[in-house]
């Protein structure tokens, strides 16, 4: 940190706390060529992540869209918030780990799926007939029969 009364460069830190509720800390410096003091703030750079829609229209990632999507599709389901709230925690844990600052809906929306699948299977086909957009009974059927025929290959290898 350069010290604002000679420029060096090289300083030494002698206290830090908490400022803004956690948000950002507070640093006492000393400057370790004329031995002024000082008082820096560090904060957390964030990039946020950015949502394509179907439309190319671009919008910031909303975590609690994506929960009130989950808890829709859970309706009267025996699935508890906190269980929803990991699923949103994990999925975008996911999207943060690829590095990529544009992710695409339907990339959320697989990942809400996969999440929704080992959750509750009710759940899971609710969501998929809207993100889908099932057009009739037969593209509904297919989906599950594709959710039975991994059912029992689960069950086999058990």
């Amino acid at each position: 940190m350069k010290c604002p009364y000679c420029g060096e460069v090289e300083s030494k830190v002698i206290d830090s706390r908490p400022a803004d509720d956690g948000e950002r800390i507070r640093r006492r410096r000393e400057c370790l060529s004329c031995q002024k003091r000082f008082t820096t703030y560090e904060i957390v750079e964030t990039v946020p992540l950015m949502v394509v829609k179907k439309d190319r229209s671009r919008e910031a990632f909303d975590r609690q869209k994506l929960l009130n999507g989950l808890m829709r599709a859970c309706e009267k389901r025996p699935v508890a918030v906190g269980t929803l709230e990991r699923a949103v925690d994990e999925i975008e844990q996911s999207l943060l780990n690829t590095l990529d600052r544009e992710v695409t809906s339907l990339e959320i929306g697989e990942l809400a799926m996969a999440q929704l699948k080992n959750i509750d299977e009710v759940a899971y086909v609710r969501f998929a007939s809207v993100y889908r957009q099932f057009s009739d009974i037969n593209t509904f059927m297919d989906e599950l029969k594709e959710l039975l025929s991994s059912n029992q290959k689960k069950l086999k290898n058990k």
